[in-house]
């Protein structure tokens, strides 16, 4: 079982009806690499009611959690209930390999995701890591309507900074809005469009391919990759592909 630190909410921010971020403080949590995850908990009786999340924020004195609400789930809908002032609980140590220092060097780091597996992607942007290893980055986030995007305005402001160095691709499976793609992820790689819109080839000798998110997304762009000679990141056989599943 983890070790518990008392945690306290200190902003909540809402992107759209059952989509926030909960910012919180607590004192004895362990530094961390940014892609790992933290459990949160709240108490309902005798229990502790726990479940990881990726952490949308680098250590700090003030780590950000990108939520979306299970009407049925356990733990969300108390969550999405919390307000300012109100107090939970976080493990002290985070886990997972899904990190930078796992990941493969390559010219273009690719950072794919769907719904809230953008978090750990926020919290590596926000270090000096990812600009000091890759020469370009691109961002591609997925979600069905334009209201489920969060973070836009920041991964916006990074264009601004890196013009040559950063893209931003997000798309939308059940509507279309302009300036964005429509369509799953998966097909906008096999159409050409993720490409064309980065500037990137994506290949096994130029890129290193973060996926997050959707299971059914992960094992797409899995096979998909496949076909162009990427595999898998693993210590003992290197590869391209680093994966986090969110369920």
């Amino acid at each position: 079982m983890p070790k518990w630190c008392d945690a306290t909410i200190v902003d909540k921010k809402i992107w759209t009806e059952g989509l926030f971020t909960i910012s919180i403080t607590a004192n004895d949590v362990n530094e961390f690499e940014p892609g790992q995850f933290l459990q949160l908990g709240v108490e309902d009786g005798d229990a502790l009611i726990n479940r990881p999340y990726s952490v949308a924020s680098p250590t700090g004195d003030v780590l950000e959690f990108f939520i979306v609400l299970v009407e049925d789930g356990q733990l969300t809908p108390r969550l999405w209930k919390l307000e300012v002032g109100d107090t939970l609980k976080v493990s002290q140590r985070a886990a997972g390999s899904f990190t930078l220092k796992k990941s493969p060097a390559a010219e273009c780091l690719w950072l794919v995701s769907t719904g809230t597996g953008l978090a750990p992607y926020i919290a590596m942007l926000r270090t000096a890591e990812p600009w000091e290893k890759y020469q370009k980055i691109i961002v591609v986030h997925g979600v069905r309507f334009a209201a489920d995007l969060g973070y836009t305005d920041e991964l916006k402001e990074f264009e601004k900074k890196y013009p040559e160095r950063f893209t931003l691709i997000q798309a939308l499976t059940r509507e279309s809005t302009d300036g964005l793609l429509k369509g799953r992820i998966p097909a906008l790689l096999e159409s050409g469009e993720l490409e064309s819109v980065s500037g990137c080839q994506l290949r096994d000798d130029n890129s290193a391919v973060l996926l997050c998110g959707n299971p059914a997304m992960l094992d797409d762009m899995e096979e998909k990759l496949g076909t162009r000679g990427l595999k898998r990141h693993r210590k003992k056989s290197p590869g391209q592909i680093v994966l986090e599943r969110y369920w």
